[in-house]
């Protein structure tokens, strides 16, 4: 791919930098910089990038793709706008905080021939991607059942800013635990590769956060294919812990993320742990960048409709 195309970074917080990173690291040369005010950048330097405030200017530019990095009540609008002049889309998730609007941007996306994913970027997980495999490959019969569990404490994610003020404590940007740690349900529904049939949510106040959102939440899942499932998220949890299990036919597997290991337990077999070495978190973010912008000169339509339909689900679930 040609590494001075024009794209476009809307959003220049801690995700909005680190796609800035990544695409520099990448080769691409022509960057702008989408900001609704001009603050000086963190960690990019500013005299690399082209920093714009206005719509206008992105019509001017034409990015060939975008990276919608700005607070969840802003995606669904400016997935609209860009959409609307046929610039491609990769946009953080979740794809927006309400339901609501979904059918106009599937008519843009369609109208223009648009490639849009959303950057639930753990499916590039190497563990996740060797999970899926043998999924797919029925190495140990159907997968019948799982478990995800994560639990972080808020105010440790960005010590350098008030969590009070960021996008997750708070209802008007499209915040709560739900939405704000979603990766694992989009990884429920990526993993047994069937539609949702049934859920069940049920959302906690109880913690001592100064938020007006849900600080956790439990979904219970049915899938078509018959599986079932549990996901507990949290932001309160002060011990950070984050843990996968799936419960096939013929053996267990257990994913403990902060290890970068997982454990296979087979009656037949001995037990076989796998870990990856020398991961960084990174990796996933920079195989998400790489897979987006390697497909937007070949695509399918229909994945992007699937993206966006997936995206309703996640946030009616969310919002129950």
């Amino acid at each position: 791919m040609d590494k001075d195309i024009p794209l476009l970074v809307a959003g220049a917080g801690s995700i909005g930098e680190r796609h800035i990173g990544i695409l520099q690291k990448l080769g691409f040369r022509n960057i702008h910089v989408f900001r609704q005010r001009n603050r000086p950048l963190r960690n990019i330097d500013s005299d690399t990038v082209n920093i714009i405030t206005h719509f206008d200017e992105v019509k001017a530019i034409r990015p060939v793709a975008a990276f919608i990095c700005t607070p969840t009540s802003q995606h669904l609008a400016q997935a609209v706008d860009y959409a609307s002049i046929g610039i491609h889309l990769l946009v953080e998730k979740p794809l927006a905080c309400e339901v609501s609007g979904f059918e106009l941007l599937k008519k843009k996306v369609l109208d223009n021939k648009v490639c849009l994913q959303v950057a639930y970027m753990l499916r590039f997980h190497p563990l996740m991607q060797k999970l899926k495999g043998i999924i797919l490959n029925n190495r140990y019969g159907n997968l019948l059942n799982f478990q995800t569990y994560w639990g972080e404490y808020l105010p440790d994610w960005h010590p350098w800013e008030d969590y009070r003020k960021s996008y997750a404590a708070r209802k008007e940007l499209g915040g709560g635990a739900a939405l704000t740690l979603s990766h694992d349900i989009d990884l429920a529904i990526w993993l047994t590769n069937s539609a949702i049939s049934g859920y069940c949510t049920t959302k906690n106040y109880r913690s001592q956060l100064d938020v007006d959102v849900e600080s956790g939440v439990d979904i219970n899942f049915q899938f078509a294919n018959g599986v079932t499932g549990h996901c507990h998220l949290n932001f309160f949890e002060k011990a950070l812990k984050r843990s996968y299990r799936f419960v096939f036919e013929n053996a267990s597997i257990e994913i403990d993320y902060l290890k970068n290991e997982m454990t296979i337990f087979n009656p037949e077999e001995d037990v076989i742990r796998l870990q990856v070495d020398h991961f960084e978190r990174n990796q996933m973010f920079e195989e998400q960048c790489k897979s987006f912008l390697s497909k937007i000169e070949n695509f399918q339509l229909s994945e992007s409709i699937r993206q966006i339909e997936e995206s309703e689900k996640i946030i009616g679930i969310c919002n129950q």
